[in-house]
């Protein structure tokens, strides 16, 4: 594959991947990196919470990838508490990294931008740090919390700064994110690779339509994603009671399938609003049945606001509702133009009555709808694919490795030195 980073005759390098906000496999993104790996010759291990109804082992060897899993409580009552989580995902994550052994590169996913600590402490090893910025963490403080420019804002500023620093190459998810790590984090444009996330083709495949999802009505309306405070799920219950009681429109049900922080908050919501009765929270069900509500939804929601994370993050429900040859609604985010294209049709930003109304424009133009899933199938499999971004990947650890020479065979705890970047 282009850019394979090892030989075919020599010993397997060693990858170690450290995550903290999401287990692994269920980690889509982290999970194709590592097959990726593996399938170019990498040995590869992963450092990762355990998950609460699945991924819950504490190790396990998953086709080929070895997964170091720890307990880890999320984050309760505000900085203190997240203090807590992360304090506690380090000293995890370096009690596991001493157990791993020696590595050539130590792979580090954020959120939190606190994984360069132990990624450090690897580098003085002998390995190379790849930093995959998932997240923009200081437009996350800002999104999620609405505390302005504060002392915590000037501090995930600052661990930022150290990460992108200690870093010797990063992965961007799109080129907003690579656009911030060459202005902001001084990083040179030949050390920033753009790796985009990708659905999982073979997760995602549609299934014939099944018409009791719809509960006795014309159209389902489906929302697939993370439920917290920075998602838009409240958005997409006010434009839903709008679509209802300025637009006269009740030939649809609406499923909500994920789960967050604000879960319950929404499903109070939604009893406020009115709505309870033609929308369904379904928390995180299986992928056979993901696959069965997508299959069946006439239109998708991507509710997310804008603000300064969302307008240049890449949205992954809206990647998988395109595989899936599924129309959306977005409201106009810089990020989802540039994924969706003509797979979209886009409100103005927040304004939930107009994102009301062009549900009411794609329920009543079915053909319409079937062109736009049409795009949004041909994006994902052009320009879009993983394909893509696997050879993106792999130029990008070639880079990271291009002075290092391989570990000994059965590895050792000795310090290689190279020279520094």
């Amino acid at each position: 594959m282009p850019g394979n980073a090892t030989t075919g005759a020599g010993p397997a390098r060693r990858a170690l991947i450290l995550v903290e906000n999401l287990s692994v496999p269920f980690d889509r993104r982290v999970w194709q990196e590592c097959t990726t790996l593996r399938d170019a010759g990498w040995e590869v291990h992963v450092i990762c919470p355990q998950g609460g109804t699945r991924d819950t082992e504490p190790e396990a060897l998953i086709d080929g990838v070895r997964i170091h899993r720890y307990p880890l409580r999320a984050a309760t009552g505000g900085p203190a508490g997240y203090l807590r989580e992360y304090g506690a995902a380090l000293w995890h994550t370096v009690r596991l990294a001493r157990k791993v052994g020696p590595v050539e590169v130590v792979h580090a996913c954020n959120p939190p931008d606190l994984l360069f600590l132990p990624a450090l402490w690897l580098k003085r090893r002998g390995a190379r740090f790849v930093f995959d910025q998932h997240d923009l963490v200081p437009e996350l403080y800002l999104s999620r919390f609405d505390r302005g420019e504060d002392l915590l804002h000037r501090a995930v500023c600052a661990l930022e700064r150290r990460t992108y620093r200690a870093a010797d190459v990063v992965l961007a998810t799109n080129e907003s994110y690579r656009d911030v790590a060459l202005r902001r984090g001084g990083r040179r444009p030949s050390d920033v690779f753009v790796v985009r996330s990708a659905p999982d083709t073979e997760r995602f495949q549609p299934v014939p339509p099944e018409q009791e999802l719809k509960r006795g009505k014309t159209h389902l309306l489906c929302y697939l994603g993370v439920m917290g405070p920075q998602d838009g799920v409240d958005y997409a219950l006010r434009a839903l009671a709008k679509l209802r009681d300025e637009l006269g429109r009740t030939d649809w049900h609406a499923v909500f399938v994920g789960a967050g922080d604000t879960f319950d908050a929404m499903v109070e919501l939604a009893r406020r609003l009115g709505i309870s009765e033609q929308v369904q929270f379904t928390g995180r069900i299986p992928d056979a049945d993901l696959v069965r509500y997508l299959s069946t939804a006439d239109v998708c929601l991507s509710p997310d606001p804008r603000n300064p994370l969302n307008d240049v993050s890449t949205m992954n429900k809206v990647l998988e509702y395109m595989v899936m040859g599924r129309p959306i609604v977005s409201f106009d985010l810089r990020e989802a133009r540039v994924s969706a294209g003509d797979a979209a049709v886009y409100a103005p930003a927040n304004d939930e009555t107009e994102f009301a109304r062009l549900i009411a424009l794609l329920l009543d133009d079915p053909e319409k709808r079937a062109r736009m899933g049409k795009i949004g199938q041909e994006r994902i499999g052009g320009p879009l694919s993983w394909k893509n971004s696997q050879a993106s990947l792999l130029a990008a650890y070639a880079a990271a490795c291009r002075d290092q020479a391989p570990l000994p065979t059965g590895g050792t705890n000795r310090a290689r030195r190279s020279p520094r970047r």
